[in-house]
């Protein structure tokens, strides 16, 4: 368990974070237990999608899909949520996949064994798993949020599955006041800025399109490469991908590149 001198090259130091809660929270205690000074201004949240008697059917049908995808820790909740209200035991011979440790941590939690990428936390990674790799007609249930990436689908539908989407939520950008914006960005003026989506970094740089800040060249963590590629467009610097998705990781590489060192989990893009 981390204690308030476990990273105390942090002491001080101004932490922004722009995840949704209630990871932004969680993640924010462990920077506070470093010493960190640090700000939560989600540019993401979500809310699940209404059921329709469409979806009630895909759940009913669970057990005619050889393989279930969930994108996210939140996917994954919602979707055994709805299987434990219409399934007393969950079907027998699926096979369940985590986009990352911590989505397939919450189906494991459920008693399930998911498959998740040795290494990596995105739809690349999860697509090179050999057990996705090629299909004879078998059926695909991919639970995500509404309007999300077409990755696996399209490349899962390009292997012969038959791929059905099960939108579960959707995401939008919570709205702030100008004062708000002026003192998270301007007054509070972070070091180092998390925003682990290409969704959240673009409301970022539209939230703070109309304020004088000088947010370019401070530390911005993010989650992928295709992330870092977009952030660099925009005119961002320091763009840098953690070793993991983790917390612990996080708040390691957000220590180390504030530091001023190399090596350790974190790489700078």
């Amino acid at each position: 368990m981390a204690t308030p001198h476990a990273e105390p090259e942090l002491s001080g130091r101004r932490i922004l974070i722009c995840r949704p809660e209630p990871e932004a929270s969680r993640l924010a205690s462990r920077f506070r237990a470093a010493g960190a000074d640090v700000r939560i201004l989600p540019l993401i949240d979500r809310e699940p999608l209404p059921e329709t008697p469409e979806r009630r059917t895909l759940i009913l049908c669970l057990d005619e899909y050889a393989h279930v995808i969930a994108v996210s820790p939140f996917a994954a909740r919602l979707l055994l949520d709805e299987v434990d209200s219409w399934w007393p035991q969950i079907p027998m011979g699926i096979r369940w996949y985590g986009v990352g440790a911590g989505t397939a941590a919450v189906f494991a939690e459920h008693g399930l064994s998911p498959q998740k990428p040795p290494e990596g936390w995105t739809s690349e990674a999860l697509l090179a798993l050999p057990s996705l790799n090629d299909f004879q007609g078998e059926r695909v249930l991919l639970a995500s949020g509404e309007n999300g990436r077409e990755l696996i689908r399209e490349t899962l539908e390009a292997r012969g599955a038959r791929v059905t989407l099960l939108p579960l939520y959707r995401r939008f950008c919570p709205e702030y006041s100008p004062e708000q914006i002026q003192e998270t960005l301007e007054t509070f003026a972070p070091e180092a800025i998390v925003t682990l989506s290409g969704e959240t970094l673009n409301n970022l740089i539209a939230l703070s399109a109309n304020s004088s800040h000088n947010l370019y060249d401070r530390l911005l963590i993010v989650p992928a490469d295709r992330v870092a590629e977009q952030a660099r467009k925009a005119g961002f610097r320091n763009p840098c991908i953690p070793g993991s998705l983790a917390d612990n990781d996080i708040v390691a590489t957000v220590a180390m590149q504030l530091d001023g060192r190399d090596g350790g989990s974190g790489k700078a893009k």
